[in-house]
């Protein structure tokens, strides 16, 4: 089955629906999910969205705090392009019906690590779920936007897939297992674009959800796109530490409320030992660091996270979503410490864009996670994720318009072809290959690094790179096969990438090059 609409989008949180409704406005538009519409990292998002809001704060001191996180690889262009629209972004949602906290009659700002003013514009501790409902909630009442959940895509469709064969890279859609039904379908569109967030999923730890699989930068890196900056890994310093709950991230803006970071034995604040002027809200690679460095020097489970020092009905007033949780696990954060752990948190590489989305591909633009757009550089600066999200998924959608009369209408496509293959009675090679990936991504390739231990997860995946291959081509399809497949070419793209950088810069640190070059330099990977 093949189906046309004017634009494709793969992925429906906050930069693939802020492009639908910004395009749904002149274009039909069809948007797919993998697993729910709900289902991506927009809804997972505790903290908040940066923006000069406050009359103390200028756009210079934004720009200069996500630079100064960012290590200095971010591309200033982009940094000033996302932040000047930081604002108009906030007006739009709070327009949609997003439902920001006030004070006094105003959005209530906080802050967090590496902002040197207040600038968090939140919904308690659950923005993502809220901005992610509104926009759903948009998206549903607007007849030029069709969203299909459960549909994981494979591959997108190139040229090379058309009836009349085309060695041109132009894209024209994406095909897609319809997760009911077990088939392949292909949809094609004048212009797609990718949304379909990170590749947290590849470390055993991760805060990001189920689905964060690479499946974009994977399907974009066959296609021919070049990625940048893959091993700029962020990692969340404070994931809940609880042998019954996985990836409960503990916001950042707990830190950003004044709690401390303690040795659990000894009660020491030990973020003094590391960057005495910051503290806790230095930028997050230091903070995660100084915890991991803690945890192997002493050989801790964990440490601690304490904001019981503040007033109980100011700390449940601020983060009813987390004390909820862990109340229900018998831990009282206005009483006592959270035990914390770092965890996969972000990725800030991704597929190669410019100020105006387009990816290397013609027909193929992308936003979000995704990307590498040069506004994180070496390490993102808290919150301003969902912000890039809405600028450049605005970015896509006025391009698309603006060069619509030059996008031509998709040539017929060959259908998926599985005549070939036979249904799989080997699931258990797709989970033993997907836990051995997360379990050396996370020993070799995780907060602290060394060049034997890249050069041994380099290893592996040669190893597992055949096996998955060979498992490809002989069997149908399914989504599992799909997250493997994507797993696998996302480490890989990591591991090649940190091999890469001879030195140790934000989110990429190495003992075999423990000091930071003079000058910074994008790490490109071209297929």
């Amino acid at each position: 089955m093949t189906t046309q609409y004017d634009v494709l989008i793969i992925g429906s949180g906050a930069a693939g629906l802020t492009a639908a409704l910004a395009l749904a406005e002149h274009k039909k538009v069809l948007v797919l999910a993998k697993g729910g519409l709900d289902g991506g990292s927009t809804a997972w998002a505790q903290g908040g969205i940066a923006a000069v809001l406050d009359a103390g704060d200028t756009f210079d001191h934004h720009i200069h705090d996500t630079m100064r996180a960012g290590a200095g690889l971010n591309r200033q262009d982009t940094v000033e392009f996302v932040i000047e629209r930081a604002p108009r972004s906030i007006e739009r949602l709070v327009e949609l019906g997003v439902p920001f906290n006030q004070d006094s009659g105003d959005l209530h700002l906080t802050r967090e690590g590496g902002h040197s003013h207040r600038r968090i514009v939140h919904v308690d501790d659950a923005t993502g779920w809220a901005v992610q409902e509104a926009l759903l909630n948009a998206a549903n009442a607007n007849p030029n936007i069709t969203m299909l959940a459960g549909r994981a895509c494979v591959d997108l469709i190139t040229g090379r897939n058309g009836q009349a064969y085309s060695g041109s890279g132009r894209v024209w859609g994406a095909y897609a297992l319809n997760q009911t039904t077990g088939e392949v379908e292909s949809y094609t569109a004048r212009a797609t674009i990718l949304a379909a967030g990170g590749a947290g999923r590849v470390y055993q730890f991760s805060t990001a959800p189920r689905g964060a699989t690479g499946d974009g930068i994977a399907m974009a890196w066959r296609a021919g796109a070049r990625v940048s900056n893959m091993e700029m890994m962020q990692f969340h310093p404070t994931c809940l530490y609880n042998l019954e709950v996985k990836n409960f991230l503990i916001t950042e803006a707990v830190r950003g409320e004044g709690g401390h970071l303690l040795h659990p034995e000894t009660g020491h604040r030990f973020m003094a030992d590391y960057d005495p002027e910051r503290m806790e809200l230095a930028p997050r690679d230091v903070v995660a660091r100084a915890i991991d460095d803690q945890i192997k020097r002493y050989g801790l489970d964990y440490v601690h996270l304490d904001i019981s020092h503040k007033p109980a009905d100011f700390v449940k007033g601020h983060f009813p979503t987390i004390y909820d949780k862990l109340m229900g696990l018998g831990i009282d954060m206005t009483k006592g410490p959270i035990p914390v752990v770092p965890a996969q948190h972000y990725t800030c590489g991704g597929v190669l864009v410019g100020l105006d989305a387009r990816t290397d591909l013609p027909g193929l633009w992308a936003a979000g996670e995704v990307t590498e757009s040069g506004l994180h550089g070496a390490n993102r600066l808290a919150s301003n994720s969902l912000l890039e999200c809405f600028v450049f998924g605005e970015a896509a959608a006025r391009d698309i318009l603006g060069r619509w009369d030059e996008l031509l209408e998709p040539p017929k496509i060959k259908e998926w072809d599985e005549s070939r293959v036979t249904d799989s009675d080997e699931e258990v090679v797709v989970k033993q290959n997907w836990t051995e990936i997360r379990r050396f991504m996370w020993n070799y390739v995780g907060i602290v690094r060394t060049t034997k231990r890249l050069e041994r997860a380099r290893n592996r995946i040669e190893m597992m790179n055949k096996e998955v291959d060979d498992y490809y081509g002989s069997f149908r399809v399914t989504t599992d096969l799909i997250e493997l497949r994507n797993l696998l070419q996302s480490a890989e793209l990591i591991v090649k990438s940190a091999l890469a950088r001879h030195e140790s810069r934000g989110l990429h640190y190495t003992l075999d090059y423990p000091e930071t070059a003079d000058q910074a330099r994008d790490t490109i990977l071209v297929p």
